[in-house]
């Protein structure tokens, strides 16, 4: 069973996310702030980490940042879900997100049937545990 950790600081968008993901299968951890999200994903090393860009504490990018820095949890794969608009894209990629989604464009206030579809493909690719990729 995939591992995957969501950063979501809107209640209602982290729930109902959760919610789809666990009925698709996949076994879920959710943050609701940068520093909350880096201390999870190096304590759970998942197998996909969802961030969104506006979090209290610490901001999405600086967590991006950190976590492609940390050896523990380089490796594993982070899609971007945010509110920013497609321009922020290459930057993000640059620093290390393997995929960027606009919220609007997955109409996640309609259901998560978009983003299961998007991040289906990401996890057969990467479908090694970041456990198993790298040693503490």
């Amino acid at each position: 069973m995939s591992k995957i950790l969501l950063v979501e600081d809107s209640k209602f968008l982290r729930l109902s996310t959760e919610r789809a993901l666990v009925r698709a299968g996949y076994s879920t951890i959710t943050a609701a702030d940068g520093d909350e999200a880096l201390r999870l994903a190096r304590e759970h090393l998942p197998h996909l980490i969802l961030l969104d860009m506006m979090l209290p504490k610490m901001s999405g990018p600086d967590v991006l940042k950190a976590l492609k820095e940390d050896p523990r949890t380089r490796s594993i794969p982070i899609v971007v879900l945010t509110a920013l608009s497609q321009k922020n894209a290459a930057r993000l990629h640059d620093d290390g997100a393997l995929a960027y989604f606009e919220k609007s464009s997955l109409d996640l206030d309609k259901g998560a049937q978009k983003l299961l579809a998007a991040i289906e493909p990401i996890l057969k690719k990467h479908s090694s545990p970041a456990s198993s990729a790298t040693s503490a």
